[in-house]
């Protein structure tokens, strides 16, 4: 099945399925609950876990061939300074669309809201960020692997990568092996992806009519406010950076990688997202294999922009809610451990929640007012993924398109 069959085939299933979602909002719980029970979630949670068993193979087979196909340790040096450089400033100025957003809609002032009756929520707990960036290098690679740590596992792919660069042909045929390695598992992600549409619908008719109307109806402010600010930033800052350092056009981006941001809003998770995103990008956008190779499982674990803005506009929601303005150190500090907390966020569904509850506590917020929004955050976590694959793909299309240049110039 070509992609462009295939795209149409999962627009069609996310339209349909959110038609189907809204319908069942009206339907009583005895017939929902058996429904989701029985039928939407496992067919949604097989084609989660069809793509999941493929990602942690297929991150560490293409850390390891990118680093490798990239040769030089010096150009490594800079294709990997450039890509963090890029991923924690576009994450920070998510951050502070989110901020300024939140205040200028000041969606927490919309309704009444009975702070007193909110449930509790108890979020994991966030790791310290000191020990997050100790831990990237891991005592056991296979515990890492086993676990799907994708921190360490990319930490350990790149010293792979790295070494068979160096040792170049005495090493050959484990590298060849590799690159087998690779032709089969985008044998299987093609394989999977035929089951996408089904999983798609599943997964969305879930998310909404789980949700209900009337969770959705009293928070749709919030809801707007998050979905403007994800917009403006793919729209603004994500086309900018494609047009005045890619020297690419951003209609045309976004118009490539479009059948991997459809499935990362049906999966709601980069990882599950990223043998896709990495498939789309080398093409339909002509990114180079080595670097999609690097930048994009990469971008999955560190590059969470969509996460970042869901964090600042919540922060905002829920100061108001509770009346607990923020001082301007407080703004600051939302950005420097959203920004920070954004590196040790897993690419997998939900997990903004418990960052976001680091990002309260930090600034003294109830965290019992996530209870407010989880209820919807399912929906905003579909939209938000798109957001973070694209921005990991407009990073490695950019450092493409520059590697072009300067290989026309030699």
């Amino acid at each position: 099945m070509d992609s462009k069959k295939l795209t149409k085939r999962i627009l069609i299933a996310l339209i349909a399925g959110a038609v189907v979602g809204i319908a069942l909002t009206f339907a009583p719980e005895s017939f929902f609950g058996p429904l989701d029970k029985y039928v939407l979630d496992p067919i949604g949670q097989i084609f989660l876990n069809l793509i999941m068993m493929l990602v942690v193979p297929l991150v560490f087979v293409s850390i390891v061939l990118g680093t490798a196909g990239l040769g030089d340790p010096a150009k490594l040096g800079k294709i990997g300074v450039f890509t963090i450089t890029f991923f924690l400033t576009t994450t920070a100025i998510a951050i502070s669309i989110g901020l300024a957003l939140g205040y200028a809609v000041k969606p927490g002032k919309a309704g009444i809201f009975d702070t007193s009756n909110v449930g509790d929520y108890t979020p994991g707990e966030a790791p310290p960020i000191m020990e997050t960036l100790i831990n990237i290098i891991p005592e056991n690679p296979i515990a890492a692997m086993s676990s799907g740590d994708m921190l360490q596992i990319i930490a350990f792919a790149v010293f792979i990568g790295i070494a068979l660069a160096y040792l170049n042909d005495k090493t050959k045929g484990i590298y060849n092996l590799f690159e087998q390695a690779n032709e089969i598992l985008n044998w299987l992600v093609m394989l999977v992806m035929r089951f996408a549409p089904y999983g798609a619908f599943a997964l969305i008719v879930s998310a909404i009519g789980g949700a209900g109307l009337d969770a959705v109806g009293s928070m749709l402010s919030y809801m707007l406010t998050v979905i403007g600010a994800l917009f403006l930033h793919a729209l603004i800052i994500y086309s900018l950076a494609i047009w005045l350092l890619g020297r690419g056009n951003p209609i045309k981006f976004f118009k490539g990688f479009f059948p991997a941001m459809t499935v990362a809003f049906s999966t709601s998770s980069s990882n599950a997202a990223l043998p896709v995103a990495m498939k789309t990008a080398q093409e339909n956008l002509g990114v180079k294999k080595e670097i999609s190779s690097f930048v994009q499982p990469l971008g999955a674990t560190i590059n969470m922009d969509g996460t970042a803005i869901m964090q600042a506009v919540a922060t905002v929601f829920i100061s108001q809610v509770y009346d607990l303005p923020l001082t301007m150190v407080d703004l600051l500090m939302v950005v420097l451990v959203a920004t920070l907390a954004s590196v040790g966020t897993a690419g997998v569904p939900g997990v903004g929640l418990i960052m976001l509850a680091m990002v309260l506590k930090q600034v003294g917020l109830p965290v019992e007012g996530i209870a407010l929004i989880i209820g919807i955050d399912r929906i905003l976590d579909m939209l938000r993924t798109a957001l973070n694959t694209s921005g990991d793909a407009a990073c490695a299309y950019i450092l493409s398109e520059r590697e072009r240049r300067k290989e026309k110039k030699a």
